[in-house]
């Protein structure tokens, strides 16, 4: 159900996104004809797939529990923005550890969702 709540425009590119405790229970499932919905990537710079579409371990992803989001689906680079400035700023202290010069780089970087329609998340509910 998580794949076809993602409109179908959405669908090329799309991709699943779990931590790894949550892929190692995925990994275990098998269809009613008894084969596994997920497929080891067995050519050199193939992903694994789940039903098809690439597999990406994430481990800030929740684990599966009751009422948690623990799978995300969807095409990120269409619901997806990272932004970047352009600059980093470099700190120059020459006065902490005398007779060495400290430099410290800063580079800001930031993330949004920025089409919800291009992301769907799977709630999973208590058994």
């Amino acid at each position: 159900d998580l794949v076809q709540s993602l409109r179908a425009p959405y669908r090329q590119g799309a991709s699943f996104v779990m931590n790894s405790a949550t892929l190692a229970v995925i990994r275990k499932m098998k269809t009613t004809d008894g084969a596994f919905i997920w497929q080891p990537g067995l050519t050199g710079g193939q992903p694994a797939t789940l039903l098809g579409y690439p597999v990406v371990e994430a481990e800030d992803m929740p684990d599966i529990a009751a009422g948690s989001l623990s799978i995300a689906f969807g095409n990120f680079q269409a619901g997806y923005v990272i932004a970047e400035r352009s600059e980093t700023s470099i700190l120059r202290d020459p006065f902490s550890n005398k007779p060495f010069v400290h430099f410290y780089a800063v580079k800001r970087i930031g993330g949004a969702v920025a089409n919800s329609e291009a992301i769907k998340l799977m709630k999973f509910a208590a058994s």
